[in-house]
């Protein structure tokens, strides 16, 4: 008895060991990238650099270039295809140069798969007005140029385990403000405060 139930006992204390805790994966700490921008104004492209300092806090600097619309706008086309906005004096883009971190959540309860985190930067945003009456990029030619303080809060995620090219998904919202009576985007309306969300789709190389 005891020489056919001894093999039992050792295969049921194998099912009862634990498992050796899997080691935590690392990633490269440089960061080379690009950013998709999807927002109330259409799309805005915007690059970025991000060093890592420890396992949860990372440094950024990025930059970006996209339309701000006001949402008194309404847009139609007419008989021979040009777009119409009743009112719009000027089209307003923002380029905003930001400096900030990016603090990873949830680090010892998921996965390396995901990766969530909350961010925050600060920095001069360059702001351009063109005039609407003139073709698109024959208007850059009579650009005027102002700068705002600004800067922008966002959460988002990255994804996968390549450590190569990373990929990921975030919200932003940004909000810049001008000190010396703002910009005119619809005819008589000058705006100090510019703000928008914005849903980026991130790519980048990991170096």
């Amino acid at each position: 008895m005891i020489l056919l139930l001894s093999p039992m006992f050792l295969f049921a204390q194998k099912l009862g060991d634990v498992a050796p805790p899997v080691e935590p994966m690392t990633f490269p700490a440089n960061t080379l990238g690009l950013d998709i921008m999807i927002g109330e104004g259409g799309f805005g492209l915007g690059g970025f650099y991000r060093r890592e300092l420890s396992d949860e806090l990372t440094g950024f600097v990025d930059f970006s270039i996209s339309e701000v619309k006001d949402e008194r706008e309404f847009e139609y086309i007419d008989y021979w295809g040009r777009i119409i906005v009743v009112g719009k004096q000027n089209r307003i883009f923002q380029i905003p140069f930001s400096v900030g971190l990016q603090y990873r959540l949830f680090k010892e309860s998921l996965t390396e798969n995901l990766r969530p985190y909350i961010a925050l930067g600060v920095g001069p945003n360059l702001v351009l007005t063109t005039p609407f009456e003139k073709e698109f990029f024959s208007s850059f030619g009579s650009a005027k140029a102002q700068v705002a303080l600004g800067g922008y809060a966002g959460i988002g995620a990255n994804f996968g385990i390549n450590k190569r090219n990373l990929l990921g998904l975030n919200v932003r919202y940004y909000y810049s403000h001008l000190f010396n009576g703002g910009v005119e985007g619809m005819k008589g309306v000058f705006r100090e405060n510019l703000s928008g969300v914005y849903l980026t789709i991130t790519l980048g190389t990991m170096y």
